[in-house]
């Protein structure tokens, strides 16, 4: 009443203000008010009415209460109000309850979507979180607890928000840790629930407020309220404590590191907190406490965390005893079930892979009489059904992780059924197993078949010890193998489907890798059969788990047969699958298996989490098998289908690959012959050419010997042609041997040259070796010379040549006239002298075939040596080139050497200019030294003088004067 009277008094006394007009003026009087007081009365009075006119206020008031927090910042009285109006008008707390309104109607508050839109709104800004933050340094309690729940308030509704702002913020998460050493209680508590909720899902955060020593804090908390006795603080810490841990590996090695593992231990240590015994009741708060450390334990051993982290972590919680007190809660009496079954999944986890702390479960015993092994007594649990059935599959679990990488325990198993080794006696945990295989609860029956399946797993030799177990059937009856017992179980038509799955997982497990067990396994005849029949057969969904496992098993048959049972061989396993079930039907059935959602389930982590029995139906390690075998068997399955194709594809390879060999010869073959070919029409060629000209020149021989015998000849001449005929060939053979010589002057001076090019590439600035160049250029220069001289002389040669074939036609012409100017009186001198001239010339007929030949040949030597010469001006040219180049370069190197003794040059004229200006200076020095010695002896003087004559004389004085002296010597 008192908020209506007051703000509508204006109004007609019979009409009540509404509360949104209310609302409207104590705004206006917000904003409007130059008073504090007024300010602070106003933002009370919204306070007041947040709760019952929440949406008015929240859409109203909400910027003109920032405005408050940021302007009215030094009175805490009315920031605490402000503070207080945001959280009413965010927080959901006040929808749970039912309100009573200002009309006395009452109505249960449904707008809890209210919240979120104002948070929204509020968030928009991010300095709107950044101020809360700062409001946080505050330490009057009326404004840092409302900030605390305000912005626990916003993280509740927008979580990932908040956490950017608070990330953004500088030093945000130092400021919400520092609430942790608040102490007022309450406004600790607070802090915690705006970790708890500020640390979920983001890493960063988490890593923040670890490193802010908060992992030291929270242990302090948790001791001082009293350990697994404290209330819900001690909750609320574990919970930050899992946040902080909790896939998040840097802070699990931080927590590690910092020895805070060894803290923990004396959180489990119950007797101490419990004098009297653990039989006395546990309340809620313990539980949950226990609960939460638990959980906290398992964090840090953890499946799913890097494999060397969590051995280090299992090593530490061996080493500092808090493994052997969870293994007393373990075997203590009176604990909570739900407390045992977390301290069983726990330890679990604590021996998984580990060596040492499996050693140390297996000689942990239960305080019974007499003794018996914790393994023993929890497969007790596991197969009674009277249990509950969480605990069970804990007990699984932690069976599960006993065996898991230990060989040693697989043997203690599996040698507690052998008949050499076991004790009638005794109850063992082999026995206890055998006894759950066959006992009439289908829970039991898959637990005991999955816990036989982990003591085989990655073991054949233990496989094959399995197979030595015989099992008595009743009074009388024989012995019957496991093998075999299971196979009766597994084909009896009363069997449920969770028993029928868990006997295919212990099946498929033993004969995987397994030859012998599969060789045992056919030998019962009727196994097969009823395996054809399960896959054959039309079943609903129920059952098509079952159906494909099965599938799973008759490969397993195919696969790993050693084919030593003849009539159940891996080729006569496949015709029998062709006929009867079909290999795309057995494939498909296979296949589907991975597509249902009790495998996908089971594949995704180690931990049986299952609320009720009938999802209890695929091993998280069978999937792990059925995942590496599948494709195998798959492939051996159909390779009877495939074998012709593949016979049929290889050999096509194999002819298409000959043929291609045979084509590669042939090509071989014919580029080959193509060559030869070639090079035979070069030569033949040559020949015909050959060929042609010495048929031209033999017949120009044959002409000219015909006329020569015809009209006669000089013989002396013939004789003389023939002696510089051979004169001539002497010198050509000169001329060969003086070219054979050229030839190893030029292949010496290219040699040269190349040494030349290395030592120029290898002239450095300090300049090049002129003495080695001019030796190359003189040499090259001798060279050229020679060249022209042997030019010179095959020209000479040809001068000759062609000298003595105009002699050769003179004679001819010679003995034409004088046949001619024979006189016709002297006849018979003629005929004698005719026949004295016939028979010289029969003498030099053959010297002048040989004649004719040599100088064919010499034709020929004599082309080669023009290409010789060729070949020689070519590479003189080459030589030439480089030298060239080379003499650029050494020009080049030579003008930056003048360039840069010119520069030498001139700074050594500045130095020397330099020195004499200095020695001037000097000199100069020296007489204004000795001009002001001579005027201070002056001034000396004269100062004495003036004394003398009994004048006084000041220092101001003398340096006037000593001034005026100095003057009167300059000038």
């Amino acid at each position: 009443m008192s908020f209506f009277n007051i703000f509508g008094g204006n109004q007609d006394p019979g009409l009540k203000p509404s509360g949104a007009e209310t609302v409207s003026k104590l705004c206006d009087r917000v904003q409007s008010s130059t008073l504090l007081d007024d300010r602070r009365d106003a933002v009370r009075a919204l306070k007041a009415l947040s709760k019952t006119f929440r949406l008015e206020v929240g859409t109203q008031s909400m910027e003109i209460l920032i405005n408050v927090l940021q302007n009215d910042r030094s009175d805490g009285e009315i920031v605490g109000y402000a503070l207080d109006t945001l959280y009413n008008t965010i927080s959901n707390s006040v929808d749970e309850d039912e309100e009573e309104l200002s009309n006395g109607e009452v109505k249960k508050a449904d707008e809890s979507h209210l919240g979120e839109q104002f948070t929204e709104i509020f968030i928009k800004k991010p300095e709107n979180v950044t101020l809360l933050l700062d409001l946080l340094e505050e330490f009057d309690f009326k404004v840092r607890w409302p900030a605390v729940k305000l912005l626990t308030a916003l993280t509740v509704h927008r979580s990932t928000q908040v956490q950017q702002c608070v990330l953004v913020s500088p030093m945000g998460v130092s400021k919400l840790m520092d609430l942790l050493s608040d102490s007022r209680e309450v406004i600790r508590n607070d802090g915690l629930l705006l970790l708890v909720q500020l640390t979920k899902n983001n890493a960063n955060i988490q890593k923040i407020v670890a490193f802010e020593n908060a992992f030291e804090r929270l242990i302090e908390i948790i001791s001082e309220e009293g350990g697994s006795e404290g209330g819900i603080v001690v909750e609320d810490c574990l919970l930050l404590l899992l946040n902080l841990l909790k896939k998040n590996s840097s802070n699990q090695t931080f927590f590690k590191e910092g020895r805070y593992v060894q803290k923990l231990a004396p959180f489990f240590d119950l007797q101490n907190n419990e004098p009297k015994s653990l039989d006395v009741g546990w309340s809620a708060q313990k539980v949950n406490n226990v609960n939460s450390m638990l959980q906290v334990v398992r964090t840090l051993v953890s499946p799913s965390n890097p494999q060397q982290a969590t051995a280090t972590c299992q090593k530490v919680i061996h080493q500092c005893g808090l493994l052997k007190q969870l293994c007393t809660i373990l075997m203590a009496s009176g604990v909570p079930a739900d407390i045992l079954t977390e301290t069983i999944n726990t330890v679990s986890e604590v021996i998984r892979g580990s060596k040492t702390n499996q050693e140390f479960f297996a000689s942990v015993s239960a305080p019974s009489t007499p003794p018996r092994p914790a393994i023993v007594v929890l497969v007790m649990s596991m197969v009674n059904e009277k249990q509950p059935f969480v605990l069970r599959c804990a007990v699984l679990y932690c069976f599960q992780c006993f065996l898991y990488k230990n060989e040693v325990g697989q043997e203690q198993i599996i040698s507690t059924l052998l008949p050499a080794t076991a004790d009638a006696s005794a109850v063992t945990a082999g026995q206890l197993l055998c006894g759950g295989l066959f006992s009439q609860d289908s829970v039991s029956n898959w637990c005991a078949s999955v816990a036989l399946a982990h003591a085989l797993k990655d073991n054949p030799s233990q496989k094959e010890q399995l197979l030595r177990v015989q099992l008595a059937t009743g009074p009388g009856n024989p012995s019957v193998s496991l093998l075999q017992q299971c196979t009766n179980m597994l084909s009896s038509p009363t069997a449920k489907v969770q028993t029928r799955l868990g006997l295919l997982m212990l099946l498929c497990s033993w004969l995987a890798n397994c030859q012998l067990a599969v060789t045992h396994f056919l030998a019962n005849s009727a196994n097969v059969p009823f395996l054809m029949a399960q896959v054959a057969e039309h079943v609903d969904e129920q059952e098509a788990l079952v159906q494909g496992l099965c599938s799973f098993l008759l490969g397993i048959s195919v696969h790993f047969n050693d084919n030593s049972n003849a009539t159940f061989t891996s080729e006569s396993l496949r015709n029998l699958i062709t006929k009867r079930v079909g290999l795309e039907s057995l494939v498909e059935k296979l296949v589907s298996v991975t597509k249902h959602e009790s495998y996908t389930m089971a594949a995704q982590k180690p931990q049986l989490r299952y609320t009720q029995p009938e999802h209890l139906l695929i091993d998280y390690e069978f999937t792990s098998l059925y995942k590496q075998l599948e494709g195998n068997l798959c492939k051996s399955v159909t390779s009877a289908e495939d074998a012709e194709s593949k016979k049929t594809v290889e050999d096509h390879d194999n002819i298409v690959t000959q043929y291609k060999d045979i084509i590669r010869v042939q090509d071989n073959d014919l580029n080959e012959l193509r060559g030869r070919h070639e090079a035979l029409q070069k030569e033949h060629k040559t020949a015909e050419l050959q060929l042609n000209e010495q048929s031209s020149q033999i017949q120009q021989l044959k002409d000219q010997y015909a006329l020569m015998k015809a009209q006669g000849g000089n013989g002396d001449d013939a004789v003389r042609i023939a002696a510089e005929l051979k004169e001539l060939r002497e010198s050509q053979e000169s001329l060969r041997k003086e070219t054979a010589e050229k030839d190893d002057v030029i292949q010496k001076l290219k040699n040269d040259l190349t040494i030349a090019d290395a030592k120029a590439v290898l002239v450095d600035d300090s300049g090049v070796n002129q003495n080695q160049i001019s030796e190359l250029q003189s040499s090259i220069q001798e060279q050229k010379k020679e060249i022209d001289e042997l030019k010179l002389i095959v020209a000479a040669q040809k001068d000759e040549e062609q000298r003595l074939k105009g002699e050769c036609i003179d004679l001819k012409n010679q003995l034409t006239q004088t046949g001619e100017a024979v006189p016709s009186g002297d006849n018979a001198n003629i005929v004698a002298e005719k026949a004295a001239l016939t028979a010289k010339h029969s003498e030099t007929q053959a010297q002048l075939a040989q004649a004719e030949d040599h100088n064919s040949k010499l034709s020929s030597d004599n082309q080669k040596l023009i290409s010789t010469n060729q070949t020689i001006e070519n590479q003189l040219k080459t030589v030439t080139d480089t030298c060239s180049s080379l003499t650029t370069q050494v020009k080049k190197l030579e003008e930056e050497i003048g360039d840069l003794k010119d520069t030498n040059t001139r700074v050594e004229d500045e130095k020397e200019k330099f020195r004499k200006e200095a020695a001037d200076n000097k000199q100069e020095l020296d007489d204004l030294l000795v001009l002001l010695t001579d005027t201070d002896a002056k001034v000396e003087k004269y100062r004495s003088k003036l004394k003398e004559l009994g004048e006084e004389v000041t220092e101001d004085e003398d340096d006037d004067e000593e001034e005026e002296d100095e003057e009167e010597d300059e000038n």
